[in-house]
């Protein structure tokens, strides 16, 4: 047995190893908790200082980490938090979890990448494992990461070892927390590769080895990609039944019956979030490079981002059915974040929602449990009580996004009509109730 492998078992069973985690968002901070969890000494590195505050005060910022296990985890000192890259001294394996935004014309922007890799290579230990979780282009990790610790005299196979691993983690899903989505790895060589199974095997209860960090790093975008599109064309197929006055709510569901060959997806305001709407772009920009220009890719990105210009376009037809103008009609949306039950509002549709509506007239007001102020874009609003009283002041109830939370049964109670985006009603009470 190689003696990095066996120290490295040596370690894992004595519950000796170090670990840190570059990035404490969303991605990064459920995965330091669950190491944490299993007595793993976790170092996360933050450089948002309100993150680091709120740590510090032992409030979570993420709704799968309450403040009483943060609290337990940083009192039994198997979590710190710190803002400072030579804190990972210590640690055996490194997990880089940033983010990966897009710049002008869908371009991915990884500097924030290798900004972490540049301090990570300036402070590891020799032999330490280093890990990229952050979705990214093919080619991303021998391409472009491998090359900077060599630019620091480290050699890889000797000095570090290194892998890609595309985080999976769905915020809120309490069907799948962190331990139950089996963990694809892909090392530079084969013994990174199994070093990182072994960490991560620590926490996940299916890890699924694959050739090269490159194969990894397309898992993602295949998965991602394969979302895109088919809410893509369910979006598209929405516009065609509404067209033809088919329900095509009803549709999805009788097809849904089929037990092999359909996986149902539904259509909506638009789609959020970190992955959805910029991985497959990665992977598309890439694919330009060899030449190839993926078509599909494109057309599903294109017809999701209509749609919350459809929404209102569809609200403002139902209005019309009431003798009713969009332009100083009173509407409230109900929920801004980009999915139900988390407090996340990157790239919502709810918001592109609210900007369409201002932009035709409309005296927009909003309502989410999760988020008592909404500043950005423009917009700067209080969230407004769903009280009987209140609700009847507004001439549309908008819901965007459904949280479980919310008190639906008042909202049709007290509203003059409803524009259901989510399929609340399920297509019941069509006097009151529009659906998209």
């Amino acid at each position: 047995m190689d003696k990095e492998i066996r120290n490295l078992r040596v370690k894992i069973n004595k519950r000796s190893l170090r670990l840190a985690v570059v990035g404490l968002g969303y991605v990064g901070f459920p995965l330091a908790a669950a190491f944490a969890r299993k007595r793993v000494r976790v170092t996360g590195i933050e450089i948002d200082r309100d993150r680091l505050s709120s740590i510090g005060k032992k409030i979570s910022y993420i709704s799968d980490i309450s403040d009483k296990e943060l609290g337990r985890l940083v009192s039994e000192g198997c979590f710190n938090a710190s803002g400072n890259f030579k804190d990972i001294g210590e640690a055996d394996a490194v997990l880089i979890c940033v983010p990966t935004p897009l710049k002008g014309r869908n371009r991915p922007d990884i500097s924030f990448i290798k900004k972490a890799v540049g301090d990570v290579a300036l402070n590891i230990k020799k032999g330490a494992l280093v890990i990229l979780e952050s979705t990214t282009y093919p080619g991303t990790t021998e391409e472009e990461i491998l090359p900077i610790f060599r630019s620091r005299g480290l050699e890889h196979g000797k000095d570090f070892y290194l892998c890609f691993s595309p985080e999976r983690i769905d915020p809120g899903n309490k069907r799948f927390p962190v331990n139950k989505i089996p963990k694809v790895v892909g090392g530079l060589n084969p013994k990174a590769g199994r070093l990182a199974c072994m960490v991560y095997g620590i926490i996940i209860d299916k890890v699924v080895p694959v050739s090269s960090a490159r194969c990894a790093e397309t898992v993602k975008l295949l998965e991602n990609t394969y979302r895109l599109i088919n809410i893509g064309l369910i979006d598209e197929l929405s516009m065609m039944a509404h067209k033809m006055n088919i329900d095509i709510w009803e549709v999805i569901g009788a097809a849904a019956t089929k037990p092999f060959g359909f996986m149902p997806f539904y259509p909506g305001p638009g789609v959020g979030g970190h992955c959805i709407p910029k991985d497959p772009l990665y992977l598309h920009w890439k694919a330009k490079k060899f030449g190839f220009h993926s078509r599909f890719i494109r057309l599903a990105s294109g017809m999701i981002n209509r749609m919350p210009e459809y929404v209102v376009k569809r609200l403002e037809l139902a209005l019309s059915k009431r003798s009713k103008r969009i332009a100083g009609a009173k509407i409230l949306v109900v929920g801004v974040t980009y999915k139900k039950d988390v407090k996340d509002l990157r790239k919502s549709p709810s918001i592109d929602v609210i900007l369409s509506l201002k932009k035709h007239g409309a005296i927009v007001s909003y309502s989410d449990p999760l988020i008592p102020f909404l500043k950005l874009k423009g917009i700067d609003l209080k969230s407004a009580v769903l009280s009987p009283a209140n609700i009847r002041k507004f001439d549309c109830v908008l819901i965007a996004t459904d949280h479980s939370s919310l008190d639906y049964g008042i909202l049709l109670e007290s509203s003059r009509m409803i524009f259901d985006s989510r399929n609340v009603f399920k297509g019941a009470h069509k006097e009151k109730v529009e659906r998209l």
